[in-house]
């Protein structure tokens, strides 16, 4: 980490440590931590909103300012750094989501979603119908449209929502969840609730039943069927996606597939 950055942040007597932040390497500079980050402008936003959030039961890692008020110096973000470690509390992570979510209800919808052109958006309208995507049939693109066929019309509201947050939530036995950042979608509540449900069963070693325990949500089995559609064009974009590594996502498919 460059020392003019630990400098614009205020922490420029604080040895780095570097941490794991969300699957990703960051450096916790006493009581900031420090990120790259890849787009400033989002990185900037997500910031802005983080801000004031305030999420009944939820910790927010409040972002931190440089010391002439930019929220991203020279590609680098900060916050404040929050104890805890991701855990395989999967229904915990879901209800952290949900509440999270009722507060991010009245974010308006920011004007850099319109300009996004990477492939998590394009996974994401793939996955609702809304963009066709050539996909690898080894690597996900068979079962995609197999399942694709058994989509049908919802009626669930966009708003923002975090649409990544399996494995980036921290717990703390003694305060519970904390939110990192905030990975942005115009996607229903529903659907990234979903998201997390898809990936516990597939890479987290969920029980069967945790499809079951919220099905209360509205139109949840096609909420699923666009989180599963989600994450297999997601799969069979990645330049590392193999047919073994399918097998995960190929289990959960089979569960979704019984509740359509």
């Amino acid at each position: 980490m460059p020392q003019h950055v630990r400098t614009a942040f205020r922490v420029a007597d604080d040895q780095p440590r570097p941490v794991g932040w969300a699957g990703m390497r960051a450096w916790q500079c006493g009581d900031a931590l420090i990120r790259p980050v890849t787009d400033n402008a989002m990185a900037a936003w997500s910031a802005g909103v983080l801000e004031n959030l305030e999420v009944e039961g939820v910790r927010i890692a409040r972002p931190l300012r440089s010391s002439d008020g930019r929220w991203v110096v020279a590609g680098w973000a900060a916050c404040r750094f929050l104890p805890g470690t991701a855990e395989p509390w999967h229904d915990e992570v879901v209800a952290a989501a949900m509440r999270l979510h009722e507060a991010t209800a009245a974010v308006r919808r920011p004007r850099l979603l319109d300009d996004r052109d990477d492939v998590l958006s394009h996974s994401a309208a793939a996955a609702f119908g809304e963009r066709r995507l050539t996909l690898d049939p080894r690597t996900g693109g068979d079962l995609f449209t197999e399942l694709a066929a058994y989509r049908r019309p919802i009626r669930l509201v966009p708003q923002v929502v975090h649409g990544e947050l399996f494995g980036a939530v921290l717990f703390d036995e003694s305060r519970g969840p904390a939110v990192l950042d905030l990975v942005p979608f115009w996607r229903p509540a529903e659907w990234a609730a979903a998201v997390i449900v898809i990936d516990a069963l597939a890479w987290g070693g969920a029980d069967e039943a945790i499809l079951d325990r919220w099905a209360h949500l509205d139109e949840w089995p096609q909420a699923l069927l666009r989180a599963m559609l989600y994450r297999l064009a997601l799969h069979a974009q990645h330049p590392e996606g193999t047919a073994q590594t399918l097998a995960g996502l190929e289990h959960a498919a089979g569960l979704v597939s019984s509740r359509l």
